[in-house]
């Protein structure tokens, strides 16, 4: 049996993931929701990058996990790509979903042009406050969807946005799938193409926004249950 660790981006928890975990589950997976430290239901712990990797690590491990597959959308792939790395071999896969990407010594604000994140922890006294509905335009969502982002999420910790990555090896050794949402906006970061160069990581394109498992749950359920069957 395979077994998914789900890490959602900023702002948000375990609860993101409740229109695909049970498409998981139908099709024969075991299934774990994470809640990183600071955020959600766990919003009063102290967190940091750090933090964040052995959140994951040791939920793997505390439930002696194997045949992983660590997903992490948007901000968390810095974290998962963190915890694939240490996990060794209970990884069997990790999907980066429109995810930004890990280096080593380098931060989450650092890997791309950040000084409108910088100016808002500036002035929110150290958290990246939520958005406003408006940047969620065009994303493929609905205003009750819109609307649970904002009242559900939870200011995200500036430490984990700052704190620099540590990695022992190149990301792309790893075997990974990377979900561009077309959506967005934006292109591939260059991580994301060098990674690809290396032939262990494959590339899937989903036409939605940025949050596919609000937008698009069955088709992220799909993707997610090919990959599994990857190696």
């Amino acid at each position: 049996m395979t077994h998914f660790v789900l890490v959602a981006g900023a702002w948000l928890g375990a609860w993101a993931w409740d229109e695909v975990a049970p498409g998981l589950r139908a099709a024969g997976h075991d299934v774990h929701a994470l809640t990183l430290s600071g955020l959600a239901e766990k919003k009063d712990l102290p967190a940091g990058q750090e933090t964040h990797v052995r959140d994951i690590v040791q939920e793997v491990e505390r439930l002696n996990l194997r045949d992983v597959v660590l997903v992490g959308h948007s901000y968390s792939g810095v974290p998962v790509g963190q915890a694939a790395e240490r996990i060794g071999d209970r990884l069997r896969r990790v999907v980066f979903v429109d995810s930004n990407l890990p280096a080593d010594g380098v931060s989450f604000l650092d890997g791309f042009p950040s000084d409108h994140i910088r100016q808002a922890l500036s002035e929110h006294g150290g958290v990246w406050p939520l958005l406003p509905a408006a940047a969620y335009a065009g994303q493929d969502l609905t205003d009750e969807q819109i609307d649970r982002l904002r009242t559900e999420g939870t200011p995200h910790p500036a430490a984990t946005l700052t704190e620099p990555a540590v990695l022992k090896q190149p990301l792309g050794e790893l075997p990974a799938t990377y979900i561009k949402c077309l959506l967005d906006g934006r292109s591939p970061l260059p991580a994301v193409a060098e990674a690809l160069r290396g032939g262990r990581w494959e590339l899937v394109e989903l036409n939605t926004g940025h949050w596919p498992m609000f937008s698009t749950p069955g088709e992220l359920v799909r993707i997610l249950d090919e990959a599994a069957t990857r190696h």
